[in-house]
């Protein structure tokens, strides 16, 4: 989970995932659907689908203990460098290195490494700490090494004069502390996208995305992607008939939601659309009651939706109910 996602963001998920997934079998058992849905909301859902598929070997393989072989990790669904460095220094507290965002940051700035903080440092890093590494209590030397680039030797405003390491720091003793590694231009590419909302005596029609690419395996509203000059309603006739292979015979637009992606910011326009002739339902194709759409595992973008119809709804329910009378006497 903390692979390219803060603690703060993770602790709640960790918390809910060790509640439904108590052991590694259950993991492995679990529908994919359902691993999804409790992911739902952490992004690169890859790692899930590489948590299970690991869990999955684990119990067939390996009596589902995880193995403390380093050759035999490698070999696992997601088990990187930084995987296989966590579970043997934290969990068997062998002598490996883990090189994290953090870590990577902390040693360039120790060493003053210059340039952008990318892998192609990282066997100046691992040379390093070969260097360094305790011959025991390595989950307490490499989780404080985290530590220390998360709390302290932070990306942005470093806390130099806390830190245990500033007298022995080579960035910090030339003032080189803020540009290295070398800060990074974040490029955000705006995309709008027309998103069709098609609603039958309270179900909503939803579509299963492919098993390969963004957003794999996950549930979604049908629509696509603006392209440069056409209008909102446009796009929305041309996806709905490539991607159900039906007309539209009328649209309104309802309302817009924004979502920040890792590289992108999606701006998602929602417009209610009534069909010329309904699309059929499969293992991919579903129609769903509003108040079951959330146990879909869908995009944030597309949550963000389901929310505002949930919320929608409510408005609607509480302005039509019966309102009682009270009179008042003296």
């Amino acid at each position: 989970m903390l692979q390219q996602t803060t603690v703060n963001a993770v602790i709640p998920y960790y918390e809910k995932w060790i509640k439904l997934y108590p052991h590694i079998e259950s993991v492995a058992k679990a529908p994919l659907q359902k691993i999804l849905n409790t992911w739902q909301g952490l992004g690169y859902y890859q790692r899930v689908k590489n948590i299970q598929k690991a869990a999955q070997i684990i119990c067939k393989e390996h009596h589902g203990k995880i193995p403390s072989d380093k050759e035999v990790l490698k070999k696992l669904p997601g088990f990187g460098p930084y995987t296989v460095g966590a579970v043997l220094s934290i969990a068997f507290d062998q002598r490996q290195p883990i090189i994290d965002a953090n870590v990577r940051r902390v040693i360039m700035r120790y060493l003053a490494i210059e340039g952008f903080a990318e892998p192609s440092h990282d066997e100046q890093i691992l040379d390093f700490l070969e260097g360094v590494l305790p011959s025991s209590q390595m989950s307490f030397f490499n989780q404080a090494l985290m530590e220390l680039g998360a709390l302290v030797c932070r990306n942005k405003e470093p806390l130099c004069l806390v830190c245990p390491l500033k007298n022995e720091c080579r960035a910090y003793k030339k003032g080189l502390q803020e540009v290295i590694p070398t800060p990074k231009k974040k490029v955000i590419t705006d995309v709008d996208v027309a998103i069709a909302l098609i609603e039958k005596e309270g179900f909503y029609f939803i579509q299963k995305r492919p098993s390969k690419g963004l957003f794999a395996d996950l549930w979604e509203f049908p629509g696509g992607k603006i392209e440069k000059g056409e209008k909102v309603q446009d796009a929305l006739y041309r996806e709905v008939k490539e991607e159900l292979d039906v007309l539209v015979d009328a649209a309104q637009p309802l309302f817009t939601v924004e979502q920040f992606y890792t590289q992108f910011r999606a701006k998602l326009h929602v417009w209610n659309c009534q069909l010329k002739s309904a699309p059929s339902a499969n293992r991919t194709r579903k129609w769903v009651r509003l108040k079951n759409l959330t146990r879909y595992p869908m995009p944030s973008g597309s949550v963000k939706i389901v929310d505002k119809l949930l919320a929608l709804n409510t408005k609607n329910e509480n302005l039509t109910s019966p309102k009682r009378l009270y009179i008042l006497s003296t």
